[in-house]
């Protein structure tokens, strides 16, 4: 499929196109999942887990066949922006189903680092717990074993030291995250090499304005946002246009921020000068509806190898593994414990 099909000829008001892996008939919906219930005896491992990740159950993956579960809305009503919005992308029948299991599924981290501004150094507290997979279009797991990473020119190990500067070996992604990026791609016609995850334990996680904007994603990036849990605004404003000599900022500089309130199961398509000429971000939330838990899933492409190394430090870096523990209804520091308990 070109990389460069147009997304209107995928999906048309009358007839949309489903991104189907798979012919096979719905089965019944079982109870919905608790912490207590076992995960699948099948999973996916790799050196760089701290542990095994569980295949996603069949009735989600029986689900996840119909997907888009509505059609997108496109807002591109305002200068350079160009979104797919779709309310819900992710079938209400598991959309819980699938953030219960992938909070209890994948491990994260909570980031620390320091920044550095006019002779200042500043410590950074992540708000937020993350993880990511995936390495950029320089490299690529061998289909035979995954442990080993092939060179896509040569096709042949690649050197010991091109990945060095990481925090973390680069790893695949797990079958639930694999499953859900063939999918995605399949709709879109774009191809992702990259996986982050992020994880709002509540309200008070947050993540500033910023643009994934840099020279690594390359030009008009395609990003797929996926969000799961508590409802959460996403807000999304313009870049400062510079005001010509002698006149008044521009109207766009006056307007407030686009905001969508992202559901369980929706999903935002960022693409063509988004990224290049608006910031996004996920503000605080306080009062009715901020206590819940938000994970956010967004599939991209890395077309240089500093992007790896931008990726595993800032949503990996050297602290600890922390897991889900049902028991606690939060994030606890992972010490090697079984089935999600320390």
């Amino acid at each position: 499929m070109s990389k460069k099909r147009a997304l209107d000829a995928f999906f048309t008001p009358k007839s949309q196109k489903k991104a189907r892996l798979a012919t096979q008939s719905p089965s019944p919906l079982p109870e919905p999942l608790t912490d207590d219930q076992p995960l699948s005896t099948e999973s996916s491992n790799h050196p760089t887990y701290p542990f095994p990740v569980p295949h996603l159950p069949p009735h989600i993956t029986s689900a996840l066949a119909s997907v888009p579960a509505s059609e997108g809305r496109e807002i591109n009503d305002q200068p350079d922006l160009d979104l797919l919005y779709f309310q819900p992308y992710i079938p209400k029948s598991i959309e819980r189903d699938l953030f219960d299991f992938l909070r209890r599924s994948l491990f994260f981290y909570r980031v620390q680092y320091s920044i550095k501004r006019y002779g200042t150094e500043t410590q950074i507290n992540t708000p937020r717990y993350t993880t990511v997979f995936g390495v950029d279009t320089s490299s690529y797991f061998s289909p035979d074993d995954s442990t080993i990473l092939l060179d896509s020119t040569t096709h042949k190990p690649i050197p010991p030291d091109r990945y060095k500067a990481c925090a973390s070996a680069p790893r695949p992604l797990p079958q639930p995250l694999d499953h859900l990026r063939r999918l995605t791609e399949i709709f879109t016609g774009a191809t992702y090499n990259f996986c982050l995850v992020n994880y709002y334990a509540s309200g008070a996680d947050s993540i500033s304005y910023h643009s994934d904007d840099e020279r690594f994603l390359g030009p008009l990036p395609s990003i797929a946002s996926f969000s799961l849990g508590a409802t959460r605004d996403f807000c999304l404003k313009h870049k400062p246009i510079p005001p010509k000599d002698g006149e008044p900022p521009p109207e766009q500089n006056l307007k407030p921020p686009l905001k969508l309130p992202l559901g369980s199961g929706d999903m935002v398509l960022m693409r063509g000068r988004t990224q290049g000429s608006w910031l996004h971000s996920i503000p605080k939330r306080k009062g009715k509806g901020s206590e819940g838990g938000r994970t956010n899933i967004t599939f991209r492409k890395g077309v240089e190898r500093y992007c790896t190394q931008n990726y595993y430090q800032y949503n990996v870096g050297e602290g600890p593994v922390w897991r889900w523990d049902g028991r606690r209804g939060e994030m606890r520091e992972w010490k090697g414990g079984k089935g999600g308990q320390n």
